[in-house]
């Protein structure tokens, strides 16, 4: 699932490429997203500009004229590309908006988890989607007070914690994974058992390994492109996650592999005490 990184390079890409565009048209080939897409979805599309491209957690916001949004969510295997309109379109291309320059911004979704909805500007905020979320990691307040107040109350292990959209927004497993190696932290440690110190440094780690796989333009390993459709290159960059059996970097212990709650761990066991 793309995460933080990759949601936030998609925007940038975004905002640089159809801030300003005039939707011409738009067509729904598959209405059944993990919500039913609206029946109106088109026609409230049709005829307005692109006012901006934001981001809250892994939610994409593209803000039109007349205060209305279009709210995205990639799911597993979403894509929201630009790319020439002669290009030949493909069997999951579930959402195309045609833009006046001659392009168009396809929603790609193999799997068909993603979410695709317009609001007024005002009902942001309010949606239960949207709602829910905790804070963003590059906010002034999610800062170590922050995240200590949570981890002493949370029994749950300290990578669980971290993926809990209600907690941190955007932040996924990857880079969950990433933020504890470099913190010197094991991804089943319990949240409640870890020092102050130790929950300052992941929360001071937090946005600095999510600027750094911004700057790589997000992590490609199956499905994730940019909004120009091309990989990004964290995956070049990681120390631990999906390196199951080979060589720490830093100290030459085997990196290692846990399931807990079904969903993979990755650590160095020399590294991470």
């Amino acid at each position: 699932m793309p995460e933080l990184p990759e949601v936030e390079t998609i925007c940038r890409g975004l905002r640089n490429s159809v801030k300003g565009e005039r939707i011409l048209g738009v067509a729904v080939a598959e209405t059944r997203l993990r919500a039913q897409v609206a029946k109106d979805f088109a026609k409230t599309l049709t005829g307005r500009t692109v006012v901006d491209v934001g981001r809250r957690g892994k939610y994409i916001l593209i803000r039109l004229d007349g205060g209305v949004v279009w709210l995205l969510h990639l799911g597993m295997s979403g894509k929201l590309i630009r790319v020439p309109e002669r290009r030949l379109r493909h069997r999951h291309d579930h959402i195309v908006v045609r833009l006046e320059s001659g392009y168009e911004l396809r929603y790609n979704d193999p799997r068909r988890f993603g979410f695709s909805v317009v609001a007024r500007a005002p009902e942001i905020d309010s949606l239960p989607q949207i709602r829910a979320l905790g804070l963003e990691p590059f906010d002034a307040r999610f800062d170590p007070g922050y995240l200590y107040r949570l981890a002493r109350r949370s029994g749950r292990r300290i990578r669980d914690l971290l993926i809990d959209q209600r907690v941190v927004a955007g932040l996924g497993n990857i880079y969950a994974n990433e933020i504890l190696y470099y913190a010197g932290v094991r991804p089943t440690a319990r949240a409640s058992r870890l020092s102050r110190a130790q929950i300052a440094r992941i929360a001071e780690l937090t946005p600095k390994i999510l600027a750094e796989a911004i700057r790589w333009c997000g992590t490609s390993f199956s499905d994730y492109r940019d909004a120009e459709d091309r990989r990004g290159e964290f995956q070049n960059h990681l120390r631990v996650y999906a390196r199951e059996g080979e060589k720490c970097a830093t100290c030459g212990n085997t990196i290692r592999r846990v399931s807990p709650g079904n969903r993979s761990a990755f650590y160095c066991p020399g590294c991470q005490k």
